[in-house]
């Protein structure tokens, strides 16, 4: 769906730069079909030379934004929270309602882009992970009040050339942010724990955490490749009066399940406070 795009990423820091690598690796778009921009001159070089070890060359990284946008069907917004007042009343004048304008600031609500935009601007937010940066990112999605199926068959594209995508209901992208996009923290958090334990029993740090990620991956793929729900999986590893009910107790003794839980929605709250801030 990309192939006739011009995609234009205002700000190609980490976030941008992953999306403009997923986006050209998986033959979605040709590199010189994206042009990207940066705060600072000194900025250019970097940026190209990081995409070129990439093997995306020819992508056109400037400090022009005006240039940018005009180039664009699609406008990518990846700059940070704080910078998209100033961008969104720079670039207002020359976007018109046939360029789809995706947003990924995190806590940026699509009413607060849509009001400075200007009537039937098309635009969808985008809530990523930070595993995008390995291709495997879970990202959500929703879209405006202009945001046609068109136009979310193409954010969709973009964005499982990075992972996978879900389109879910605005009120919910505060869960979604205490869920997804901070809960690769708290998985490498308990990868890190399962690691400790190998060290504990004598294994070398660097095994004991590639079995442990290893692990993790391999259920993850469980769970998604069958649709079987975690309790029965779990349940097919613990065997009876094996060594996992035991270990499984002493999870629950150390009240884990419920502390994931509560984390989660304390996250979710903070979320909540960002966006009223």
């Amino acid at each position: 769906m990309l192939t006739d795009k011009n995609i234009t990423v205002l700000g190609v820091g980490t976030l941008g730069s992953a999306l403009i690598r997923g986006m050209v690796k998986s033959n979605s778009i040709k590199a010189s079909q994206i042009h990207g921009t940066v705060r600072t001159i000194e900025a250019i070089k970097a940026t190209e030379e990081n995409l070129a070890q990439e093997q995306c060359f020819d992508i056109k990284i400037s400090t022009d934004n005006a240039k940018a946008v005009k180039l664009a069907n699609i406008v990518i917004l990846a700059v940070k929270p704080q910078n998209m007042a100033s961008l969104l009343e720079s670039i207002c004048p020359l976007l018109n309602k046939n360029q789809l304008v995706i947003s990924v600031a995190a806590s940026v609500p699509l009413s607060y882009i849509e009001e400075r935009l200007g009537p039937e601007t098309p635009v969808i937010r985008a809530m990523p992970n930070t595993c995008v940066l390995a291709g495997a990112g879970m990202t959500g999605l929703v879209g405006g009040k202009f945001a046609q199926e068109e136009h979310k068959k193409l954010a969709k594209t973009i964005f499982k050339s990075v992972g996978e995508v879900e389109f879910l209901d605005e009120k919910l992208f505060n869960a979604l942010t205490a869920l997804s996009a901070s809960g690769p923290a708290y998985l490498y958090v308990i990868i890190e724990s399962l690691a400790e334990a190998g060290v504990k029993l004598g294994m070398r740090r660097e095994t004991a955490t590639f079995l442990a990620a290893q692990t993790m991956l391999g259920t993850a793929k469980m769970i998604l490749e069958t649709g079987a729900h975690p309790a029965l999986l779990k349940d097919d590893v613990t065997t009876p009066a094996g060594c996992t009910i035991d270990g499984l107790m002493e999870l629950e003794e150390g009240k884990l399940r419920v502390t994931l839980i509560k984390a989660v929605v304390k996250a979710a709250e903070r979320a909540k406070e960002l966006l009223n801030n």
